[in-house]
């Protein structure tokens, strides 16, 4: 691992109801809105140290639109830029999000746009939501669920090999579990940057397409909290998919539902595992042992190998 990529930083989720989606950041997850642009609303985590965590943009269809990652310093940034121009997947520079620096744009191999940037404006709370501990980005807002922080995005691929080798090789990240076929194909790569198990996962898209999402998540800091957020779905009306239950890769506690624009939310208790060994070798897990479902023996519900937004009309799985 290079340490030149600091953290996943905040993400564009697309929406085709805007405003149903910010009630669901705001009223279920607990983000607190913090400013918009154009078509985009800006939502930050009560503990994310900058000023956007999701900006949810309107869009004709649900997605994924552009991941932001935060270089470790300028001279990291130089050095990625230089890398990821010599794959010939950089588009080039723009202008950050508002409170945030020259952003370099570039594709993985399958398509899924990325911003890189170094400069960042940390966000500086309102006296309404300033916290009463200084060592905190902000108040907690005792809404929905609360989520503190985004933790980790998992992107469908088509080539969940390719997208894994250029994380690994352009990025610097770290491959710390992986899912390997029978026939020896990765079916599932879980990445890192830091020194969490995964910032960044590719499993296969069986529809063939391009550039689409499973899901994002958020950390709680508790499993307590993740049971708590099945309780307060339940109150709001939002749609539980599976869980709660325990991952066995990366033994996340986990519950997945979805937002009204469609796209997959996951709300997880992953801290308590840390990758730290310098010499970490990717855990490997068996078809056969994928088939044994998850951690306790909950079977892998099946929209969990179908769903995933954009929608593809008219695919068989």
């Amino acid at each position: 691992m290079l340490h030149e990529i600091a953290h996943l930083a905040h993400i564009e989720i697309r929406t085709p109801v805007l405003d149903e989606s910010v009630a669901f950041f705001t009223n279920y997850l607990g983000l607190t809105p913090n400013g918009e642009d154009g078509d985009s609303v800006f939502l930050r985590a009560w503990d994310d140290y900058e000023n956007i965590t999701i900006k949810l943009t309107a869009h004709a269809t649900s997605g994924v639109g552009r991941t932001y990652l935060r270089a470790a310093g300028p001279d990291a940034l130089d050095k990625r830029v230089k890398e990821i121009e010599a794959t010939g997947r950089g588009i080039g520079w723009q202008d950050g999000d508002p409170g945030y620096g020259p952003t370099y744009v570039f594709t993985d191999p399958d398509g899924h746009e990325f911003g890189l940037y170094y400069e960042s404006a940390w966000f500086k709370p309102s006296a309404e939501l300033k916290p009463a501990l200084k060592n905190q980005a902000q108040a907690y807002p005792a809404r929905g669920v609360s989520v503190r922080r985004l933790d980790h995005i998992n992107y469908l691929g088509v080539d969940v090999e390719a997208n894994r080798d250029y994380l690994r090789d352009t990025l610097g990240a770290l491959v710390t579990e992986q899912i390997v076929l029978d026939d020896g194909s990765i079916a599932g790569s879980w990445t890192t940057f830091t020194n969490k198990g995964y910032d960044a996962v590719y499993t296969r898209d069986r529809t063939g397409t391009n550039g689409r999402l499973h899901h994002i998540a958020f950390a709680t800091d508790t499993r307590e909290d993740i049971l708590k957020a099945a309780d307060i779905a339940l109150e709001q009306g939002v749609f539980i998919e599976t869980g709660p239950h325990k991952h066995a890769i990366q033994q996340t506690f986990f519950l997945y539902v979805y937002e009204p624009g469609g796209n997959r939310i996951e709300l997880c208790n992953a801290g308590a595992r840390l990758v730290i060994a310098p010499d970490w070798q990717p855990v490997n897990w068996t078809e056969a042992e994928r088939a044994r479902g998850q951690a306790w023996g909950l079977k892998t519900i099946d929209s969990f190998h179908t769903h995933g937004t954009p929608p593809v009309e008219g695919a068989h799985l």
